[in-house]
């Protein structure tokens, strides 16, 4: 496909966002670390002492700014090209990871990683066009069709599921199940991360957005969303190797 020069913008922003939120989840989980001795508590098993590390708060601010220049991404390419991209992520937090946290990526994690660059790179390649979107209405319709309604119906359900009956049981024995929550969250704030993007962008160019409930509607889900899966990375990056956290969650998103 031709990439446009706000698509490029978009993907030059989401492949930054991933440099950061590779080396955020190292620092993270060293914060994390620290916490677990000096508390004698896991966050994975219900602890929040990491609250008060500030390596961890470090960790996390630099998340955020990886989480920023990725919800710029979004609202200047379509999602379809920004989400793939945080296969780098992957590549970046396990080379860290080996050398910050000696944490060996066996052959089969490397076939891993090159697998998922080539898919997300087959996926960015072959991407369909977008069409402009002129206000966000437009995309509060489509989030409002009755297959996505039942799609966002079928998550809620199955994230209530995880929540409150298997991550109590076997959250910290099994990574599909915290994982999980943070990629099913995950795929519902896309809409609205995509949506809250675009229409901070048309307000800054002069067509205000602010004035529509839709707009504070997608903020809110973006909240709610982010809120959670910060609380579930934490405990599936306490519990289990930052490799095998990161790179299931990555294909739970790609999939979803």
């Amino acid at each position: 496909m031709v990439f446009s020069k706000d698509n490029m913008t978009g993907i030059i922003l989401a492949l930054l966002s991933s440099v950061f939120i590779g080396a955020s989840f190292i620092i993270k989980k060293k914060g994390l670390r620290r916490a677990a001795v000096v508390s004698g508590v896991r966050a994975g098993v219900g602890g929040y002492s990491y609250l008060l590390e500030p390596l961890w708060w470090i960790g996390m601010i630099t998340m955020i700014v990886g989480e920023i220049a990725n919800f710029v991404a979004y609202a200047f390419a379509p999602a379809v090209l920004v989400t793939p991209l945080g296969a780098l992520s992957i590549i970046v937090s396990a080379v860290l990871a080996q050398i910050i946290l000696k944490e060996k990526l066996h052959p089969l994690g490397v076939l891993g990683c090159v697998l998922c660059i080539i898919g997300s790179v087959v996926i960015v390649v072959h991407a369909p066009q977008e069409h402009p979107i002129s206000s966000v209405k437009e995309i509060w319709y489509m989030a409002t069709q009755k297959a996505f309604l039942l799609y966002m119906g079928s998550v809620i359900v199955l994230v209530f599921i995880l929540v409150f009956y298997f991550a109590p049981q076997c959250g910290h024995s099994n990574v599909l199940v915290f994982t999980g929550i943070c990629s099913l969250m995950g795929s519902l704030s896309v809409m609205s991360v995509k949506a809250l993007g675009t229409s901070l962008k048309l307000t800054v160019e002069g067509k205000n957005q602010l004035i529509y409930l839709e707009t504070w509607a997608f903020m809110f889900i973006v909240a709610v969303c982010v809120v959670t899966q910060m609380n579930y990375l934490n405990k599936a990056g306490s519990c289990y190797s930052n490799c095998f956290c990161n790179g299931t969650h990555f294909v739970y998103k790609l999939t979803l």
